[in-house]
């Protein structure tokens, strides 16, 4: 005779403890929301941060060291991270609805998922690409460009992303290269318009970077074809736009509706199409939103997400928690 499932129901698991995920935690321990967070490596892209300057509190911090401090605070309110890989999800058919989560250790039921599995950057896998992450290679020109101020810096890739960060990273840097392996650019003409006219930023098109090179630091970088009669060029910083891959491939056997791009379609409060699964952080994309993606604003989507679960599970909406001790 089968034997009755004996598992635990939980308020909300959340899957991913990057800084939305994380946040979501401190947020659900607030508002006494009995949860679960799981992340086989908890930071996410956070880790792979070199420094930080634009997080409020800290002049500047190291993403890994910027991820600790959250851990910390997740930790406080006695939440454990479950360091658990999450390979299946999938509606529970619970008395009230709700959702499994099977992870490489266990089985888990809550009445609400937060998806919060975040993106990963597009690399171009090139010797010193990984080597010098953090000490001249950077993903993010919007995150680090003003960490190369009066430097020389490349740009690589092609659409929107790397033609306004070149732009961008030309406010701070004496000289910008981009680089593009075609010989025209994917991104808007407005932005390639604007590109042109700036004289700070010159042109390699119908070229590839093959490897990055330096001691401590990237101090050059090697480019498939010659460019003015050299094949290295020589640069203080290197940012990789060639877009991001959001970790979505888990979304589909709950049904949860992506955009065009693969992005979570979420409303502004952070909730999909399946009442009771909410996203946030990178993997979210709030429709009429920005794109925007930096850790204040994954941070302050994990913590609307968490209003908007405790206002599905309770039909009200949670009391303010400044000024008091939860």
């Amino acid at each position: 005779m089968n034997q009755p499932n004996q598992l635990p129901i939980y308020d909300l698991i959340i899957v991913g403890a990057g800084a939305a995920g994380m946040t979501a935690s401190i947020y659900a321990s607030r508002y006494k929301i009995n949860h679960l967070l799981l992340d086989g490596t908890p930071g996410g892209q956070g880790l792979l941060a070199g420094t930080v300057e634009n997080y409020p509190g800290y002049v500047s911090i190291s993403g890994p060291e910027l991820m600790q401090k959250f851990i910390e605070q997740v930790e406080h309110y006695d939440i454990k991270i479950r360091l658990e890989k999450v390979g299946e999800l999938r509606k529970a058919g619970l008395p009230a609805g709700g959702f499994e989560v099977k992870t490489d250790k266990d089985t888990y039921q809550a009445k609400t998922l937060l998806l919060s599995m975040g993106a990963s950057f597009r690399h171009l896998n090139i010797p010193g690409e990984e080597k010098f992450l953090g000490r001249g290679v950077s993903y993010c020109t919007n995150c680090d460009a003003p960490l190369f101020k009066d430097k020389v810096v490349a740009v690589a890739g092609g659409g929107d992303s790397a033609v306004t960060g070149a732009i961008h990273a030309a406010a701070f840097a004496s000289k910008v290269f981009i680089i593009h392996r075609r010989d025209e650019y994917r991104a808007e003409p407005n932005w390639v318009e604007q590109l042109r006219q700036n004289k700070k930023v010159e042109e390699i098109l119908s070229n590839q970077v093959k490897e990055v090179k330096g001691a401590e630091k990237v101090e050059g970088i090697v480019l498939e074809k010659p460019y003015k009669g050299d094949s290295e060029l020589k640069v203080d910083g290197l940012f990789i736009e060639i877009g991001q891959m959001p970790t979505s491939a888990l979304t589909s056997m709950v049904g949860v509706e992506l955009d065009e791009q693969g992005y979570i379609k979420t409303d502004p409060k952070m909730a999909t199409n399946v009442p009771g699964v909410f996203a946030a952080g990178d993997l979210a994309a709030i429709q009429g939103g920005a794109l925007f993606r930096q850790f204040i604003t994954s941070a302050a989507d994990g913590a609307r997400a968490v209003f908007s679960v405790y206002e599905y599970l309770h039909q009200s909406a949670p009391a303010p928690s400044w000024g008091r001790k939860l």
